[in-house]
């Protein structure tokens, strides 16, 4: 296995550049890890996390790959996001909160209507591109194309999970799937439940310091917080 025969030099410059990116260690069964440093031992790595550290066998690594975050445009102060007229139109089209859609393109794309995923997920609400043709999508960049999709999707979450939007979160970054995998609840994912926190913060900062909307927010429900393993997103 290529990863038996890491060299010391490669790992260090990989703990040496952790706090920049962060990077992911994928298990051979599906899940993956966020750390911010690794080191190989023998045969096993020795995984630095926030909260501490573990140990893994090597056999038990498939891959190591960057975090995924968008580093290249800094965060759009909220009283100034664009794109609010297609926001405040696909929210009366679909009967979703525009501060929750607003929400959701801050933390998928922080509003970069060209923003590609590592994964392949596309524009403001970062669309898969098989979700966006079945959902009538002919230029997925384009923002009211990708606004008009993503809330679409998003309500459908919103309604298969009777407005608790720590399930819808959770569906829209890790795939209903999964949610329906751990028995209706927030799959315990460093990645997903970090994702759903931040929506939330951006959520509630909004409705207390922005405009007040007509919706309620959705309610939410306790996340199973129980590991730090994360999964590739699943989203649509």
């Amino acid at each position: 296995m290529r990863l038996k025969h890491l060299t010391w030099s490669v790992v260090l410059l990989a703990c040496a550049a952790a706090p920049v990116r962060g990077e992911y260690i994928v298990l051979r069964s599906g899940q993956r890890l966020a750390v911010t440093g690794y080191q190989l031992l023998g045969d096993k790595y020795r995984l630095q996390m926030k909260g501490g550290t573990a140990e893994i066998p090597v056999e038990q690594v498939a891959a190591i790959e960057p975090e995924e975050i968008f580093t290249s445009v800094p965060p759009v102060e909220i009283s100034k996001e664009p794109f609010g007229d297609l926001i405040r139109a696909a929210a009366h089209r679909y009967s979703v909160d525009a501060d929750l859609i607003t929400s959701v393109i801050a933390a998928e794309s922080n509003f970069d209507p060209k923003a590609i995923s590592r994964r392949d997920a596309r524009g403001l609400m970062q669309l898969l591109p098989a979700t966006a043709s079945r959902l009538g999508v002919k230029n997925i960049f384009d923002p009211q194309e990708n606004i008009e999709a993503g809330t679409h999707y998003l309500s459908d979450l919103l309604q298969l999970y009777k407005h608790d939007l720590a399930l819808t979160l959770a569906a829209y970054n890790a795939g209903p799937e999964r949610v329906q995998q751990y028995g209706q609840r927030v799959p315990p994912f460093a990645e997903t439940i970090s994702y759903i926190r931040r929506v939330q913060q951006t959520y509630q900062q909004r409705k207390t310091s922005g405009p007040v909307a007509t919706d309620k927010p959705p309610r939410t429900a306790p996340m199973a917080a129980t590991s730090s393993a994360t999964t590739p997103a699943a989203r649509f």
